[in-house]
């Protein structure tokens, strides 16, 4: 416990000193506590804090998160999408996140491939290259491999040394902190925050176990591979395991090099469209969905179509929740907010005492003032505000199982953004919700689904003794959104709150000690 403390004191070492205080400050005045705790912690009797003088606003926090590890890179590249909340410039600077960190050096990588495929498997592998793209979590690399007498040009992902540990220290530092603002702050109880973290630790840990991202690419493609102007790459599995996944190498263009696409005659406008359209109808058709589209994420090949890449976070809805999330959102586009209402009291979005009317009426104050107009007039940080608003009004409990649709939701409006800034994200999702509400409403369409799912469950039979294993759990926990009440990790995240309510209790002089004493050592 100790040594989380330690990790999370300097973690708000870092961002005390990022400015990113004073970057915030431009949106909203942060209350004065937050100010005084900014500079205490920012304070230092070292003269040699000066490193990021020469830098913009930007470059510097780039740098701070960068700095910070994974879970706050995974933040900027999320921010990085938004310039209607952190300015057109700050956002470009952030951009660098998402595939342009440091790489580590390609002999490691090398003797990460030998390790986990075996000499015979790593010699067969032709014209390894340099690293071509490094993210926070794996870096990329370029090659070629005889794929039945064929050679094949190739990506080979390989995950960061040490990449594991050094996660997990970090989101358990910011499990120890949600639970001390749980425990101060007592309207943010109903946000979950330790629930929401623990959730994203494991999540997380699939994405750093490449075997799972190569399943779900593979799974991924299967769902596709009928929509026009869409493409998974291939999967090589005999050049993947759990630190490396080979895949098809993508001739392209990124989203981001806007100009370069234009250039090339691609129709931006129709991308930005196509974008959207094609993560709507992957969450409501097939409840599995490409949970970490950012603008590094997603290519155009040389034939026009969209290729995404990095399927290390994928989002998964049930047939229930898929059905509640296409009637809100066709009921926000077709404005009737009293549908809207009886759709969130019978998924139980909010608690049954809630009365419909007053229900409907602060659901019209957030769509109305949205709906038609161009993504670029919407204000994201007001319209944020309003939902805050209306949850706590309502009591209205976070819901896991949505967490990673609202988080992407928000991050394609953003890459349709770059592309289009007039792109209107409800006439564009109308005719996706309206077709797959309409199918789902077919008596045919409503027996084959039967059929089909009665021969699934007997075709599954005899592997039920093994259902339990990870790779089904992990699926569960991508699928409900939540820890199942009968698993470990269920039992895990009871242990860690056990244990830091326990800390809490006897330990709240000491963690003042440390605090003093960090100031004077750090």
């Amino acid at each position: 416990m100790i040594k989380k403390i330690i990790t999370l004191f300097k973690l708000g070492r870092k961002v005390a000193k990022s400015d990113i205080l004073k970057i915030l400050s431009k949106f909203q005045d942060p209350p004065v506590t937050v100010k005084i705790l900014f500079k205490v912690l920012a304070f230092s009797f070292s003269k040699n804090e000066t490193m990021n003088k020469n830098q913009n606003e930007g470059e510097r926090l780039s740098s701070s998160l960068q700095s910070m590890g994974t879970t706050f890179i995974k933040l900027g590249q999320f921010l990085a999408t938004r310039p209607d909340i952190i300015g057109e410039e700050l956002s470009k600077e952030l951009e660098n996140l998402q595939d342009k960190l440091p790489p580590f050096q390609i002999d490691q990588a090398k003797e990460i491939i030998k390790k986990d495929l075996g000499e015979d498997t790593f010699n067969s592998i032709i014209n390894l290259s340099e690293p071509i793209a490094a993210a926070s979590i794996a870096q990329v690399h370029k090659a070629q491999i005889n794929d039945n007498g064929t050679i094949k040009d190739v990506a080979i992902k390989i995950l960061r040394p040490d990449i594991k540990k050094i996660f997990n220290e970090e989101i358990d530092a910011m499990m120890l902190f949600a639970f001390i603002i749980e425990s101060l702050v007592k309207k943010t109880k109903r946000l979950k925050l330790v629930e929401v973290v623990f959730l994203l630790k494991e999540i997380t840990n699939l994405e750093m176990d490449l075997r799972f991202e190569a399943a779900a690419a593979n799974e991924y493609a299967e769902n596709t591979k009928n929509d026009v102007g869409f493409r998974v790459p291939q999967i090589y599995w005999n050049f993947t395991s759990g630190n490396v996944m080979t895949l098809d190498w993508v001739d392209g263009v990124s989203i981001r090099e806007t100009e370069e696409l234009k250039k090339r005659n691609i129709n931006t406008n129709k991308i930005a469209e196509d974008i959207i359209q094609n993560f709507l109808r992957h969450a409501v058709r097939d409840g599995f969905f490409h949970a970490d589209m950012h603008q590094g994420n997603i290519f155009i090949d040389e034939s026009g179509q969209i290729v995404p890449i990095d399927f290390g976070i994928m989002g998964r809805l049930d047939k229930i929740s898929k059905r509640f999330l296409a009637e809100i959102l066709f009921g926000f586009i077709q404005r009737d907010y009293k549908k809207v209402a009886e759709v969130h009291l019978a998924a139980g979005l909010v608690p049954k005492t809630v009365p419909l009317n007053d229900l409907a009426q602060a659901l019209r104050s957030i769509g109305e003032p949205i709906f038609g107009q161009a993504v670029k007039d919407i204000s994201g940080g007001r319209l944020l505000k309003q939902l805050f608003d209306v949850t706590e009004k309502f009591n209205m409990q976070t819901q896991p199982q949505l967490l990673m649709l609202q988080k992407t939701m928000v991050v394609v409006e953003g890459v349709a953004r770059k592309l289009n800034p007039d792109t209107n994200i409800w006439t564009t999702s109308k005719p996706v919700l309206e077709s797959w509400l309409k199918e789902t409403k077919d008596p045919l369409t409503t027996l084959n689904e039967t059929i089909q799912n009665t021969s699934e469950v007997l075709k599954r039979l005899p592997e039920f003794p093994e259902i339990m294993d990870k790779a089904n759990q992990a699926l569960t926990y991508l699928a409900s959104g939540q820890i199942p009440q009968n698993s470990n990790s269920y039992n895990e995240l009871n242990n860690k709150k056990s244990e830091m309510l326990a800390f809490r209790n006897q330990s709240i002089i000491g963690i003042l000690i440390l605090v003093i004493v960090g100031l004077l050592v750090f």
